[in-house]
């Protein structure tokens, strides 16, 4: 069986069961989920379901879903199955059926539907747990064997191996699995499955998800459900009749690619290279994919995992002696095997190969320079006599040299050589101990930063109401002293406080025989403090707090003008735009994003357009808080390292972009007036900067520029910039051909 004809075969059987067969969901996890950095199972996108917090579109469904590991990265080549980016196909229940139905169907389509004999099948079962409270799972056994599976061919495996979550907290429950015995030619008679041996192949998984995790301790879930999952690669490698994943259809290709590119064999005559291969198959399958989803090369997160895997991949090509630029022919090949099951790697092919180009370039030139004075501290260990590569030396490569760490680690231990973790990772937290001292505490130095928590504690939390009002009268609930300055802490506030990219308002408070100006308001969690100067109101007294209005209408705005301007890149760049930070500011708004290389003049020409086109639409904007399962459905986007509650508010404007976001916002795009963008250029390695302005603000932009040509047109003698500008340029060209005579 191809491997198309396994996941067809897996879908429809289930289908056919009163499944509802749903599409795979990106490997970014949806909106936020704290457990996890990418989708690592198929159950993951289901968490909603499993934990009884929204209705299902179905009771029974069924997937095949893109998943991504990160602890196999290291492993990936050694062993014959392991990889980072991998299917799994999965059939659930939510409070539907439960054991008895999960294993009757897993032993129907093992059967029948891909036809193994039951004389070479063994399960285990989960064997209990003191730590959990959980015994031996004996109904599992008891159905396995009314199923005829012998008792010597039901293995009871501790908790590490039989008891299945996704993450450090969440859905999870004990599991069955069953395994094919490959025979004795692929191991000793006494192997049993869960042994480190290669006879017996775990090919899918039953979880019987009855509990939810969190902090260590159980509690049931409000139904009992059902998540399986069964690997398409181990599958296609059964089906296939091979002993690899790499040798099935959905890598081999890669495989081949690679040995005619390298010219060097495959397989157990150069282990090196098949390794070599074998990493750069895995590696760029998950690369490209990743990329298509919207992740994109840097040094935080999904970002640093995307690279990683990239930079691996760079690196064994050099180890094949394969001259680049070469990673855009193995992300070709790879987009057009996944392309047929993964439209949007079609969809993205641009984005991909541009991203491939820009790794490759620039990591090519560390790993040259890098890996000389790697070979050099290799052999000075080695003639040392010692079995270690000092911490110092492998900081001094990733500091001074940008070498990653990750990778001295692995080429290090290719020579039978170690380095020193923990003297490593205690330089590397000095380094961040000197840049926290370098840039002190944002808003506020340490110090003052410290009062501001103990004052914002001293008193109930204040209600913010400015989204809805720009003036307030309340009470003052909190004073103190701060420097020169007074914190002020309201039982309701219509000051924004920093945060999410805009600025805090100014404003003012007045009150019967006093008044002080809002200097900065502090955000600390859902609460806040005033910083204000002036005249200090006692604590129980009553005041006005007043928003500086203009301000807080221009930061509106130009807030609203930075969603414009996200979707409009992502219109017109690719899916692989994010936000990658802004300052949303009254005079001017910063927005930074990711993207691979500078925006031609006509990119930034009709991206000012295309904003511009959306304000003269006068299209609605609304703001809606709801709980984040609801804003996951309607595809809202999260900004990348945000943490999010359950409940979640989401700006969007109409047709055009949702976002999660608690900023201010204006109530159509026709209040924006006019937008237009005063710069871009690089702010950091793969994240490009617009500045723009609105409003007003643009207004006195065009007029400046409009002034500036009609002094320059003056200066020239005509009053037509364009006819004093040609004839210059024309004057320009004579004299230069003069010149050349």
């Amino acid at each position: 069986m191809d491997s198309e004809q396994i996941r067809e075969t897996y879908l429809s059987f289930f289908e056919e069961r009163e499944h509802l067969r749903v599409p795979s969901a990106s490997l970014i996890p949806a909106a936020d989920d704290p457990s996890v950095l990418l989708t690592t199972a198929g159950m993951q996108p289901f968490q909603p379901y499993f934990l009884g917090r929204e209705q299902p579109p179905a009771p029974r469904l069924t997937s095949c879903q893109r998943c991504f590991r990160t602890p196999d990265i290291e492993s990936v080549g050694s062993t014959a199955r392991h990889l980072t980016c991998f299917e799994m196909l999965g059939n659930f229940a939510f409070g539907d059926y439960f054991k008895r139905e999960a294993i009757d169907f897993a032993w129907e389509l093992s059967l029948d539907g891909f036809g193994f004999d039951p004389e070479r099948l063994w399960v285990t079962v989960f064997g209990g747990d003191e730590e959990l409270g959980l015994g031996p799972d004996t109904e599992a056994i008891e159905l396995w064997r009314e199923r005829g599976v012998p008792a010597e061919r039901i293995v009871e495996l501790p908790r590490s191996e039989n008891f299945w979550q996704a993450g450090e907290s969440g859905p999870c429950g004990p599991c069955s699995e069953l395994y094919i015995d490959r025979g004795p030619g692929h191991g000793g008679p006494d192997e049993r499955p869960g042994d480190d041996g290669d006879r017996f192949l775990e090919y899918w998984n039953l979880v019987f998800t009855a509990y939810d995790l969190r902090d260590g301790a159980l509690s049931e879930l409000p139904a009992k459900n059902i998540d399986t999952g069964l690997g398409l690669e181990r599958m296609a490698a059964i089906k296939q009749g091979v002993d690899s994943v790499f040798d099935t259809d959905l890598l081999r290709p890669l495989v081949d690619l690679a040995t005619e590119l390298s010219g060097r064999p495959y397989g157990a005559g150069d282990a090196a290279a098949t390794r070599a291969m074998r990493i750069i198959a895995d590696h760029v399958r998950g690369s490209v994919q990743l990329i298509a989803d919207g992740v994109v090369p840097s040094n935080e997160r999904r970002g640093y995992v995307l690279r990683r895997i990239m930079r691996r991949s760079i690196h064994q090509g050099r180890v094949l002696g394969l001259e680049p630029p070469y990673l855009g022919r193995f992300a070709e090949r790879a987009i057009d095997l996944l392309a047929p099951v993964n439209p949007a790697l079609a969809t993205e092919r641009d984005a991909i190969m541009r991203w491939t180009g820009s790794e490759e370039e620039s990591f090519g030139r560390t790993l040259d320079r890098g890996s000389q004075l790697l070979e050099r501290l290799i052999d000075e260990a080695l003639a040392a006599g010692t079995s270690w590569v000092a911490a110092e030396s492998a900081f001094e490569l990733h500091d001074t040299y940008g070498f990653p760490y990750d990778l001295t680690r692995e080429l290090v231990a290719e020579r039978g050589l170690s380095v020193d973790d923990e003297g490593f990772e205690e330089l590397m937290e000095q380094q961040r101990e000197r840049a926290r001292s370098r840039a002190g505490f944002a808003g506020a130095g340490g110090g003052e930063h410290d009062r501001v928590i103990g004052f914002v504690a001293s008193a109930p939390e204040s209600r913010f109401v400015g989204y809805e009002e720009l003036r307030a009268q309340t009470g003052v609930a909190a004073v103190a002293a701060a420097g020169g300055d007074v914190l002020v802490k309201l039982e309701e506030s219509p000051f924004y406080p920093e945060g999410g990219g805009q600025v805090a308002d100014a404003g003012t408070l007045r009150w019967e025989g006093g008044e002080a100006e809002v200097l900065d308001v502090y955000r600390v969690g859902s609460d806040q403090a005033l910083k204000v100067r002036g005249d200090a109101p006692e604590r129980g007294a009553r005041v006005e707090a007043e928003v500086a209005r203009p301000d807080r209408h221009a930061t509106m705005r130009n807030h609203t003008a930075t969603h414009l301007l996200h979707a409009a890149l992502r219109e017109r760049l690719g899916r692989h735009v994010r936000q990658a930070g802004s300052a949303v500011r009254p005079d001017k708004l910063r927005f930074d994003f990711t993207h691979g290389g500078r925006l031609e003049d006509g990119d930034i020409e009709a991206i000012a357009e295309r904003v511009n086109g959306w304000i003269k639409d006068s299209v609605p904007v609304r703001a809606i808080e709801m709980d984040r399962g609801e804003a996951e459905r309607l595809g809202a986007m999260a900004l990348f390292g945000e943490k999010y509650g359950e409940w979640v508010r989401v700006v969007e404007v109409e047709g055009v972009s949702r976002e999660l976001c608690g900023g201010t916002h204006v109530a159509n795009t026709a209040e924006v007036g006019i937008f237009e963008i005063l710069s871009e250029g690089s702010s950091a390695s793969n994240v490009r900067r617009i500045e723009a302005v609105t409003g007003p603000a643009a207004i006195d932009l065009f007029r400046g520029r409009s002034a500036e040509l009609a002094r320059t047109a003056a200066a020239l003698g005509d009053r037509d910039p364009a006819a004093a500008a040609a004839r210059l340029a024309e004057r320009l060209r004579e004299l230069e051909s003069a010149a050349a005579r």
